[in-house]
């Protein structure tokens, strides 16, 4: 049970009364009990269809007392920090690394990020907090937006809510920047060098030399091509634009399984050249939204910095739990499922799930 707060009204009480020392009255509002059930926003399929923050925020109200669902939900946040950490180590390899070989500045300080704690705040509200920062020092040209913070903390969402309001609301052109096709840009090449200088397969240690990394990233090109903004890959007989071979060469068996050993090596390179790529896209009034961990969007010079944090950090993983029940319910449910048929669902899932958790 919990206090709800009902109209304002004004409690008379007759000259002789005393207050209940265990009672407090309130002159402006009364409060009476009621069961958390009863104050909960139906968990209909309608909802839960919607797969976005509303539909979590429904199931996590209605697991909030559930020991099975804070057991998935201790699970899940401490796989998703145990991953971060782990990543964030891997990515500083590859970024200690880059110093030692002088692509990147050892003494090189960022621009300060600014703090947004995305507690009790819907992904509107996150979005228009860091655009208020932006319209302050509006100059009218383009910006460069860099979004991190732990997963679970809403940056994809963010970003998408930011890009759909720079364009729908203010009409400006906007690019969601990821580093991802230019590290597979640089494995194509490595693995076409491989097939040109040996028996075809990947050979890492030959492949990923200083000089043959250096030549990979001056096949590289950024700019405009065909009228609009992209990545040309021009050297070792392949001349390709990424926007007309992302979902197929850089998708190729030989890119995907090679791209970890790629990555680790050439991550100071892959820094530059999207630095160079972004800053020449924000020259060109485009809103270019950058969302990465620290290590590596730390070289991607802007004002415009943020980190979106949770004060409650236990939200993490139950957002990712509620996000897993909603995906593996609707898998479950049919078109227009009744209320309980929903609830049915998502029950069956959270003890399949705990299940595998395990003790």
């Amino acid at each position: 049970t919990r206090f709800i707060r009902t109209k304002p009204s004004r409690l008379v009480l007759p000259s002789s009364a005393s207050t209940p020392p265990d009672i407090l009255i309130s002159s402006l509002f009364h409060y009476k009990f009621e069961t958390m059930s009863t104050s909960r926003a139906p968990l209909t399929y309608s909802i839960l269809s919607l797969e976005n923050a509303q539909s979590t925020n429904a199931i996590m109200s209605h697991y909030a007392d559930s020991d099975l669902f804070i057991k998935l939900s201790k699970s899940e946040g401490d796989l998703i920090l145990t991953r971060d950490q782990e990543d964030a180590t891997k990515l500083q390899v590859g970024i200690d690394y880059a110093k030692e070989k002088g692509v990147i500045d050892k003494d090189y300080v960022p621009e300060k990020y600014i703090t947004v704690d995305v507690l009790g705040k819907s992904p509107d509200e996150v979005s228009d907090e860091i655009l208020g920062y932006l319209e302050a020092g509006d100059d009218g040209k383009g910006s460069v937006i860099v979004i991190c913070g732990l997963s679970g903390t809403g940056k994809g969402t963010t970003v998408a809510k930011i890009s759909q309001k720079l364009k729908e609301n203010e009409g400006k052109d906007v690019v969601c920047w990821s580093n991802g096709n230019i590290f597979r840009s640089v494995t194509l090449l490595a693995a076409t060098w491989c097939e040109q200088n040996g028996d075809g397969s990947f050979d890492a240690e030959k492949a990923l030399t200083k000089e043959n990394l250096a030549d990979f990233i001056n096949m590289l090109s950024f700019g405009k091509f065909n009228g609009k903004f992209d990545t040309r890959i021009n050297g070792l007989g392949l001349d390709l634009l990424v926007s007309e071979v992302q979902n197929t060469e850089l998708k190729a068996p030989k890119v995907a399984k090679n791209i970890p050993t790629v990555a680790q090596v050439t991550q100071g390179e892959v820094i530059i050249f999207a630095d160079k790529a972004i800053q020449l896209m924000g020259a060109d009034g485009i809103f270019v939204l950058l969302e990465g961990r620290e290590q590596t969007v730390d070289y991607v010079r802007t004002p415009h910095r943020f980190i979106l944090t949770l004060s409650d950090e236990s939200l993490i993983g139950k957002r990712r739990a509620a996000q897993r029940l909603m995906a593996g319910a609707l898998k479950e449910l049919k078109d227009g499922a009744e209320d309980g048929e929903v609830l049915t669902a998502l029950d069956e899932q959270l003890a399949k799930m705990v299940e595998e958790v395990g003790n």
